[in-house]
């Protein structure tokens, strides 16, 4: 018997031939691979043959062990095997290819009699689907095709879900490296926050010694009550922006004196004529007006307009009392009257430290508030701390990236830089232009 006369005997044994005549072409699929697995020659033609108009890619083999062969070789995406074969039945089969080909779609053919083997295979193998012999050539071709687009669903589902964590991944780096950034450009405002900050600061005090350049009695005592009032503050527990504000405004405090005459501006002021008084009484109203402009220092300004004020309403300029008046303002009040009786501008007398907080401790309660004197009298008898690691240099000595320990400071005190200035190339240069314009050998303290 002739390949084609076999193949149609097979066809007409398995389903019968007025079925074979009445499918029609389904459209073709996209290129599939099936493997089928029997040990009958004929059952395997009827299967290329039934296949051949869907376009599939048909591989046959003889018995589990050639389709294990040909699993490994090629790429399957259905198998179909009988169940009885020799050797290795259907469910032996099958379950190996469960084991090593899990992602491969398995249809198990079997006859009624196999039942409880089907069940063994339905088990073991995880089949997609069993078909009963004699098999209908629609349901068959339908089975597969249903079967092989559940694969595709399946595959389509796995490479989104690949896909996904591909971008999730992805976009887990991305953040990640957005995170970096967003931390390193905080980072550079941080600075960049910092440095404005220090300029600001440093232009602020030479901004307040410009007064103080007129007479050397003056030198240094806007610093020295900003300094002192800041501790005080600090002592208390103002917070960080306050206790800035209370230092800046001990650098301000006293810029309505810029005006003043010179004879005026050093006068001590329990030795003041009455119209000397009226005109000295006008200078925290002047520095505030001279700062009403700077919205960023309106607390500032506050603390300038009342640091004369009295806790007993006895002070100028608005004779506020007691708790109305700011704390800060009440702060700077003790702060500048500390340093005025050691200098002589409070009185014509010049008072040793112990001294003047005993004439400040007269007025508790009456001219000063009793928590700024606590204050006072903490920061200024505490043991003093550990000075700090530090090197003198000579101008040519400095290196970009020092910082200034102590005030770079003109002859008679007047600022020309803050501590903790960070020197840069220019500003070293600078230091040194001064230095030759100055015809004097310069030397400052660093930070070690």
């Amino acid at each position: 018997m002739s390949d084609t006369e076999d193949i149609a005997g097979v066809t007409s044994a398995v389903a019968p031939a007025d079925h074979a005549q009445a499918i029609s072409p389904l459209p073709p699929q996209p290129q599939c691979t099936v493997l089928c697995v029997d040990d009958e020659p004929n059952i395997l033609a009827s299967l290329r043959r039934l296949f051949r108009p869907c376009g599939y890619r048909v591989l046959v083999a003889d018995g589990g062990a050639q389709g294990l062969e040909l699993l490994r070789s090629e790429p399957v995406d259905l198998v179909i095997s009988d169940m009885r074969m020799p050797h290795m039945d259907g469910a032996q089969f099958l379950k190996a290819v469960r084991e090593g080909w899990p992602e491969v779609v398995r249809i198990l053919l079997t006859g009624y009699a196999d039942i409880s083997s089907t069940i063994e295979a339905v088990n073991q193998g995880q089949i997609y689907r069993y078909v009963s012999k004699p098999w209908t050539d629609e349901d068959m071709v339908l089975t597969v095709r249903q079967a092989l687009e559940t694969r595709a669903l399946q595959r389509e589902k796995d490479r989104l879900e690949a896909l996904t964590r591909e971008q999730n991944e992805a976009l887990r780096q991305l953040n990640e490296s957005l995170e970096a950034k967003v931390q390193e450009r905080t980072a550079d405002l941080q600075r960049a926050h910092e440095k404005l900050k220090q300029s600001f600061i440093t232009a602020v005090k030479i901004f307040s010694t410009l007064m103080e350049m007129r007479h050397p009695v003056l030198a240094g005592h806007s610093r020295r009550v900003a300094a002192l009032a800041r501790s005080m503050a600090i002592h208390i527990g103002m917070n960080d922006l306050n206790v800035q504000n209370v230092f800046i405004a001990g650098m301000l405090h006293d810029i309505g004196k810029i005006g003043f005459p010179d004879g005026l501006l050093t006068r001590a002021v329990r030795t003041m004529s009455s119209e000397d008084l009226v005109t000295y009484r006008k200078h925290p109203i002047d520095g505030a007006t001279a700062l009403m402009a700077l919205d960023e220092l309106a607390s500032v300004t506050k603390l300038v307009r009342h640091h004369h004020e009295r806790f007993d309403g006895q002070g100028f300029p608005d004779g506020l009392q007691g708790y109305d008046i700011p704390l800060g303002a009440r702060l700077l009040a003790v702060a500048n009257d500390y340093d005025s009786l050691q200098i002589g501008t409070f009185s014509a007398l010049h008072f040793k430290p112990e001294e003047a907080r005993q004439t400040l401790e007269k007025d508790r309660g009456k001219r000063y508030d009793p928590q700024a004197l606590d204050a006072l009298m903490a920061v200024t008898t505490a043991p003093p701390k550990p000075p700090t690691r530090e090197r003198r240099l000579k101008l040519s000595e400095l290196q970009p990236g020092m910082v200034l320990s102590r005030e770079f400071t003109r002859t008679g005190g007047a600022l020309l830089l803050g501590v903790d200035q960070v020197l840069s190339e220019k500003l070293i240069e600078r230091m040194q232009a001064y230095e030759s314009s100055e015809g004097l050998e310069l030397s400052v303290y660093v930070k070690d």
